[in-house]
């Protein structure tokens, strides 16, 4: 049965407003929650640009256990539900951990609570890498193990998806697909979406992008002391749009399937890049030398971890198609348009 009313928590974030884009342009209608603590109302008209089409919007934060309720009494229609609000910076939850425990684990717990009142048994989660922690063995698979994490923010992925275990486990109809993403870059292809963190960015990416364009006096490198091949840490960067695409693939996966599903997928390149890779990538697409300084290392990141992708290829029939290049040029080209506009 196809799935057509899908509810969409965190829509207006970075990857939640790419993701809204591509379930727009696939056909599906969209309905979006957020407490736009990290993104804008804005950010409706401009998915309404790239896609000429409207989603529903409610302002609601997952925390409030009232508002969610109320919310899933007034709207029954879904068909499925993609998990994204979340915080998410590993630095920032070492030092107030409780402020994340309580916005993602008990977020995650009360849209499960008021989303089963209506029988929405389909659910895409937007976990992460750092359920693996500091791997031993690189490339990662579904079957590595979980690891120490270094960070609350990785815990509590681990926790939600423990969470997520043990209630398709009690019921006997509920759907879900853990989506253990990379490291997203890049930005809509238009330069009318893309990443735009509140304050100081946590992430690479728009650190470089804030730099390039003279917001930041220079770009902070975290460490180049690593066992790797140039002293700077690897991650394994996908571009935004291929990420979402990966989504949409989630939801249509649960319509193939006549019986249960709970599955765990990476969502990777499988090839490891490291922070001088993205720097140099950016100046070759740019045409501008970064200023940057070596710091020390960032309490909570891992040395190195890259995915084992085949899963997601052979199970939802995705694999990554952008390169990095594709991902800097991206992210550039909507740095430089929303300053303009700005």
């Amino acid at each position: 049965m196809a799935l057509k009313n899908i509810l969409v928590t965190g829509g207006t974030g970075y990857i939640g407003s790419h993701t809204v884009v591509e379930l727009l342009g696939s056909g599906y209608n969209v309905h979006i929650i957020d407490n736009l603590s990290n993104s804008d109302r804005s950010m409706l008209e401009r998915i309404h640009q790239i896609t000429n089409k409207i989603p529903y919007f409610t302002q609601l934060d997952l925390r409030n256990k009232i508002d969610v309720f109320k919310f899933f009494e007034k709207h029954t229609k879904f068909d499925g539900i993609i998990h994204f609000a979340a915080l998410k910076s590993v630095g920032e939850s070492v030092f107030q951990p409780l402020k994340y425990y309580e916005n993602n684990v008990v977020g995650l717990l009360n849209l499960l609570e008021g989303s089963s009142q209506n029988n929405i048994n389909n659910f895409v989660f937007s976990s992460s890498c750092t359920v693996y922690g500091s791997p031993d063995l690189v490339p990662v698979t579904e079957h590595t193990k979980f690891g120490h994490t270094p960070s609350p923010y990785g815990a509590t992925k681990q926790m939600c998806e423990r969470i997520l275990d043990d209630y398709s486990y009690s019921s006997s109809d509920y759907n879900t697909i853990s989506l253990r993403y990379f490291n997203p870059l890049g930005a809509h292809d238009s330069g009318i979406i893309g990443e735009l963190p509140s304050g100081i960015p946590n992430n690479l990416m728009p650190y470089i992008t804030q730099t390039a364009i003279g917001i930041r006096p220079y770009l902070a490198v975290f460490g180049n002391d690593y066992s790797t091949p140039d002293g700077t840490a690897i991650r394994d960067y996908i571009h935004v749009m291929d990420l979402a695409k990966a989504h949409v693939k989630a939801v249509e996966y649960f319509a193939l399937q006549t019986g249960k599903v709970n599955e765990k997928i990476n969502i990777g390149t499988g090839k490891g890049k490291s922070v001088f890779d993205i720097i140099h990538s950016f100046e070759k697409v740019s045409g501008i030398k970064l200023n940057y300084k070596i710091e020390g290392r960032r309490e909570g990141d891992v040395e190195s971890i890259y995915a084992n992708a085949t899963k997601a290829e052979n199970l939802l029939n995705w694999k990554a198609e952008l390169s990095l290049d594709d991902m800097t040029r991206s992210a550039w080209n909507w740095e430089q348009k929303y300053r303009k506009e700005g």
